[in-house]
């Protein structure tokens, strides 16, 4: 077996999906996976371009979204290593209703659907970690649902700045991308972002310069989340 045929089955075993998985199970999975390389800015695929597959992303990061009649883009999700997108539409056999889009050169695994299928069919414990998978997805887009209409938007930028946070101390981070790609990703606009940081900034809640953000004190933050 050649090497790069093992590099991809050594970060198949550390995706969680994957990682109960035999040596040979893995090996089966890897002849289905290609591996793509995209640079910044680059179209892995398009709204309405068939799904035979899904991916999980190695380094970097991708945007999903999709744009409006008026031309406005809204930012679903940002993918970063070891996670990964398209498990559900592959299952609907549905083509794909967002756009995706490297925001950094990124390594991606594609792995086909006839491969996920074949495992499925042999072995029930990939068959609940797939379906595991995908209900992770749809409980986090009922967060974010839940989050877009019932909370305002500081308590929906003050929930994201700490979503990583331990409780108590300080704690620093860097943004994971632009302001206004975050913004679109916690519907609101770019200008409602800024003003939000502002005032958290003013309240000497959080200092940041650039997308590097220092929390002074998390717990004190987290009072403005509600």
């Amino acid at each position: 077996m050649d090497k790069s045929r093992i590099r991809v089955q050594s970060f198949l075993a550390n995706v969680p999906l994957f990682a109960r998985l035999r040596a040979d199970e893995l090996d089966r999975i890897a002849l289905g996976t290609t591996r793509l390389q995209v640079e910044r800015g680059e179209l892995v695929f398009q709204r309405g371009e068939p799904c035979v597959g899904f991916h999980i992303v190695v380094f970097g990061q991708i945007k999903l979204s999709f744009t409006s009649a008026q031309g406005a883009e809204k930012v679903v999700e940002l993918v970063g290593p070891g996670q990964s997108f398209g498990e559900a539409l592959m299952f609907m056999s549905k083509p794909y209703i967002v756009t995706a889009q490297a925001m950094e050169d990124t390594m991606l695994l594609h792995v086909a659907k006839p491969v996920i299928f074949r495992e499925l069919q042999g072995d029930p414990d990939f068959a609940c970690a797939m379906l595991a998978g995908v209900s992770m997805r749809m409980h986090s887009l009922m967060c974010d649902l839940e989050s877009y209409s019932l909370r305002s938007g500081t308590q929906r930028v003050v929930g994201y700045l700490l979503k990583d946070c331990a409780d108590g101390g300080s704690e620093e981070l860097t943004l994971p991308a632009t302001k206004a790609v975050l913004a679109s990703r916690l519907n609101l606009t770019p200008e409602h972002f800024s003003r939000i940081m502002a005032d958290l900034s003013a309240r000497h809640l959080i200092a940041f310069k650039g997308r590097r953000i220092t929390i002074p004190d998390v717990d004190r933050l987290k009072t403005c989340a509600g």
